[in-house]
C-alpha cells in the first residue's frame, strides 16, 4: 500500500491544524481521478473529489483544534506537532511506502525524524512541494483542505465573517481585532501562542491602559 500525506492550517492564526492521509494500491488511480495540490482546485471540485477520494481509498484524519495547538507548543516546535500527527495518520493506515510533503526547511531531516515516531517498518519519501509532484499526496491535500474549509466554515455560521483564519488576510486581522476590542480576549478559536494575537493583545491593552492616563 502507497500513502500520500498532508495538511492544512499549519499558519493559521484561526480554526484547526488538520492532517490526513491517502491509502492505495495503485497511485495511478488518484492521477485519474485528477488529484493534484489542493490549491489549485476550486472549492466546488475539492469538494467532489473529496468525496471520490473517500470512496475509493482509504483515508485518516487527525483535527488539533487552536487550545490544543497552544498547549503543545509550550513544550514542543510547530513542525514537531506537524510530524507527530503526520506519524499518527500513518499508523492508522500502516503503509509501505509513504510520499508526505515535508514540513521542514531540511526534507531529509523531516522523514528521518517521522520515520523515528513509526512502529512499523516503511520507506518514507520526504519532499517540499510533494503535493504537487506526487497525486496521492495531492489527493491528501484535498482531504484535509476540505476538512478545514467545513471546520471554518462552521465558525463563520456562528461568529461571522472571520476571513480565511490566515494572519495576511485583512478580514482575519479586522474580526481579530474587533473580537479583542469587543471581549478583552481572543475568540475561542484563535491560536493564542501567534504573535499576531499577541500583538492585537498588546496594542488593546495598550489603548485600555491610556484611559486611566
Amino acid at each position: 500500500m502507497i500513502c500520500g500525506v498532508d495538511e492544512a492550517g499549519k499558519g493559521a492564526v484561526f480554526g484547526p491544524l488538520v492532517v490526513a492521509a491517502v491509502c492505495c494500491d495503485d497511485p495511478r488511480e488518484c492521477a485519474r481521478l485528477g488529484a493534484k495540490d489542493s490549491k489549485k482546485i476550486s472549492p466546488s471540485r475539492r469538494e467532489v473529489l473529496f468525496t471520490e477520494i473517500s470512496i475509493r481509498f482509504k483515508t485518516a484524519i487527525v483535527c488539533i483544534d487552536a487550545p490544543s495547538i497552544d498547549r503543545y507548543l509550550q513544550v514542543m516546535t510547530m513542525n514537531e506537532c506537524v510530524v507527530r500527527a503526520h506519524a499518527a495518520v500513518i499508523t492508522q493506515l500502516c503503509p509501505a511506502i509513504v510520499y508526505v510533503d515535508a514540513c521542514d526547511v531540511n526534507a531529509a531531516r523531516y522523514g528521518a525524524r517521522l520515520r523515528a515516531l513509526l512502529d512499523h517498518d516503511c520507506t518514507i519519501i520526504a519532499e517540499h512541494k510533494a503535493d504537487h509532484t506526487y497525486p496521492v499526496v495531492g489527493a491528501a491535500s484535498i482531504i484535509a483542505k476540505v476538512v478545514r474549509d467545513r471546520e471554518v466554515a462552521a465558525l463563520r455560521q456562528r461568529y461571522g465573517a472571520l476571513g480565511s483564519g490566515y494572519p495576511a488576510d485583512p478580514v482575519t486581522r479586522t474580526f481579530l481585532v474587533r473580537y479583542i476590542n469587543e471581549h478583552g480576549r481572543p475568540p475561542p478559536f484563535a491560536r493564542t501562542s501567534w504573535q499576531t494575537v499577541s500583538d492585537c493583545l498588546s496594542s488593546y491593552s495598550q489603548t485600555h491602559f491610556s484611559d486611566f492616563k
